[in-house]
């Protein structure tokens, strides 16, 4: 938390930047943390985050889980709620309809959905919406003991969070983002980039 606090953002693993893994394991890990000597303490740790009722979970750096401190997520719900061009050109005719729904009803199981989606699986449209950061996301457990998604709108998942920070406007929470990783990328020698860039 004490690094969170300082840069604003977490990621779940990097090899440069601050990173759950790397820290659970004391230096960054190549490739997947689940088959490390510490898979098992990263694992209880990044749970802690997702329970953690000051850090959100997005894909935001770098396509990868990014964990956001509170202080950013006014920038961060105003970027996912925009629709700006980025984020809608180009996108699949499933990631639409399931965009769609969601606009509709707030929320949406990816196991009890009835959305037909074309020819696009649900994990698809699922992937598409994050990386563009237009929806949140979280793992749930089943009741047959298997997992899916819950997928919110930015509104909806800052009103079960209880969330009523101020509203910015969208250019001002990319530059917002913008300092943030371009501070990170000097001080650590990487290149992370935001998916608007």
């Amino acid at each position: 938390m004490r690094v969170l606090d300082r840069h604003g953002i977490l990621l779940e693993t990097d090899p440069k930047l601050p990173s759950v893994a790397a820290l659970v394991a004391g230096s960054p890990i190549r490739g997947s943390w689940w088959g490390h000597p510490k898979g098992h303490q990263i694992f209880r740790v990044r749970e802690q985050l997702a329970d953690s009722p000051d850090v959100v979970a997005a894909k935001l750096l770098s396509g990868k889980v990014t964990w956001v401190a509170k202080r950013l997520w006014p920038a961060l719900i105003s970027i996912g709620s925009a629709r700006e061009p980025w984020q809608m050109q180009g996108l699949s005719a499933g990631a639409i309809e399931l965009l769609d729904a969601l606009s509709a009803n707030g929320e949406v199981r990816t196991d009890t959905t009835t959305l037909s989606l074309g020819k696009m699986s649900i994990g698809d449209a699922v992937r598409e919406l994050e990386k563009r950061i237009l929806i949140h996301s979280e793992s749930v457990h089943t009741q047959a003991g298997s997992h899916a998604k819950l997928i919110r709108t930015w509104a909806r998942w800052a009103q079960n969070a209880g969330f009523k920070g101020r509203k910015m406007a969208p250019q001002q929470a990319r530059k917002q983002f913008d300092e943030v990783v371009r501070r990170l990328n000097v001080e650590f020698k990487a290149n992370a980039r935001l998916p608007w860039r």
